[in-house]
């Protein structure tokens, strides 16, 4: 008997830097990038041998040049996403009010604007991921799927 190929899946995580005001900072994606023109959180997908705790904080670091203590990252959501292309993702989103640094563009060929959003009405140019995390994340659901057809099947 052969087993079906185990599913693997890309695991992103997103951090969700939240200001005294409730506000949340997206960063415009720029360049030859996945869904360029559009906005999402600091983040990106793990690197081999890395926890989703120290890619959130490497990511938020790379990408808008803040340090943020452990100790300051709270899980907050999931989300299994499926890409247009079909390839299935699990997003792990993490919450922050403190950091050290001001957030700025580190990756200006990634990244052209950074823009403090309201997480309850996002920009309507958001990544339909992270429209969709915000949406639940609001709602204060821990999960969401996305992308997926009525009742989860491929």
């Amino acid at each position: 008997m052969t087993l079906p190929p185990r599913y693997r899946l890309v695991v992103d995580v997103m951090v969700l830097m939240v200001r005294d005001d409730g506000r949340v900072l997206l960063l415009r994606r720029a360049g030859q990038v996945y869904a360029s023109g559009l906005l999402c959180p600091p983040g990106g997908h793990l690197e081999a041998g890395e926890s989703v705790t120290a890619g959130a904080l490497r990511e938020a670091a790379e990408e808008v040049g803040v340090t943020i203590a452990p100790s300051d990252l709270e899980f907050c959501h999931a989300i299994h996403h499926r890409s247009p292309e079909g390839e299935g993702r699990m997003g792990m989103v993490f919450t922050t009010q403190q950091w050290t640094g001001q957030p700025s563009i580190c990756e200006p060929e990634k990244c052209s604007a950074l823009v403090w959003a309201d997480p309850v009405r996002p920009p309507t140019d958001c990544v339909p991921y992270t429209a969709a995390v915000l949406e639940r994340f609001c709602a204060g659901a821990l999960l969401s799927e996305h992308g997926w057809p009525a009742g989860g099947a491929a």
